[in-house]
């Protein structure tokens, strides 16, 4: 005898409160559906209802069996319902945000080859350097730089993420370099969207405010002005690694490098991913694992 015979009949008349109206939701007998449940019983040597000529109610057995088989039934649809995605289709509207920068250079080109693979497949991107409300804005996914705030959104990690401060040669032969955190101050950095720079010292992370003669939020803009020796920059590895390879940027204050953060795709709590969020998510990780900047940065 199958283990899980009677355990749907029971749930559906336990939610209910009598026979009848579980058997016409189940397309089956009132007959039937007694049958399996006074089986249940038997199996369980335990009453599970109350019964009576108008309904049925549980006993305190069948109230702790109810919650546990209500598990079961949730925990058997999701494995089911994850076995079916997995061979699903990505089709219909998918509504993903991610900051103008990232997302132009390292987000879109992915997407866009994604769809090709997935012609049944509608995507439309917002591009702003504002957090977007995901829920409220009803947006599927959204890809997110550095550390994340506390948040009911499932995350999950597609690359990593370090921090380099940074400066050209140029710049370095005409004002030196900083041995330590104090000399910062005197030294002209490139902001972008924050001043206040992140660093590690014994084991913690120091913020240290900034200053300099040049802002701009845009990191390529900051790159550039950078590579020309206006300053010193901070900036993710994706920025700069090229050029920390081939000597136009030296590193700087290796000491201080501020704990690894990453770069995430953040989307909404729910029991069932839809194949389209689930397949894009693993193709970003994938592709993103590909590209240059990447290369051996785990």
């Amino acid at each position: 005898m199958n283990q899980w015979d009677g355990i749907d009949e029971f749930v559906c008349v336990a939610e209910l409160g009598h026979f009848s109206g579980a058997a016409a939701r189940m397309g089956l007998s009132s007959s039937h559906v007694s049958r399996q449940i006074a089986r249940l019983e038997d199996r369980l040597q335990t009453r599970l209802f109350y019964r009576s000529t108008r309904k049925v109610s549980l006993t305190e057995a069948g109230q702790t069996f109810l919650q546990h088989c209500q598990r079961l039934q949730d925990a058997r649809d999701e494995a089911l319902q994850a076995i079916t995605d997995l061979s699903s289709e990505p089709k219909g509207l998918l509504r993903l945000t991610c900051a103008v920068a990232y997302g132009e250079s390292f987000i879109m080109p992915l997407v866009d080859d994604f769809m090709q693979r997935h012609p049944q497949l509608r995507v439309e991107m917002t591009l702003t350097n504002q957090t977007l409300d995901l829920l409220h804005g009803s947006y599927d996914l959204a890809i997110r730089l550095g550390r994340l705030q506390d948040s009911s959104m499932i995350a999950t990690r597609i690359a990593p993420r370090h921090m380099y401060l940074c400066a050209a040669p140029s710049y370095l032969a005409h004002h030196g370099a900083p041995h330590s955190l104090s000399e910062l101050p005197r030294h002209n950095c490139l902001i972008g969207s924050n001043d206040l720079w992140s660093f590690q010292q014994r084991g913690k992370e120091v913020p240290v405010r900034v200053q300099g003669n040049w802002r701009c939020n845009s990191g390529q803009a900051v790159l550039e002005a950078a590579l020309r020796g206006f300053g010193l920059c901070q900036l993710p590895d994706y920025y700069v690694r090229e050029h920390l390879r081939s000597g136009a940027l030296r590193a700087l204050l290796p000491q201080h490098q501020p704990p690894h953060t990453a770069v995430w795709a953040l989307y909404p709590q729910q029991r069932h991913l839809s194949p389209k969020v689930r397949q894009l998510v693993d193709y970003l990780k994938w592709g993103l694992a590909q590209r240059p900047e990447y290369i051996d940065a785990n």
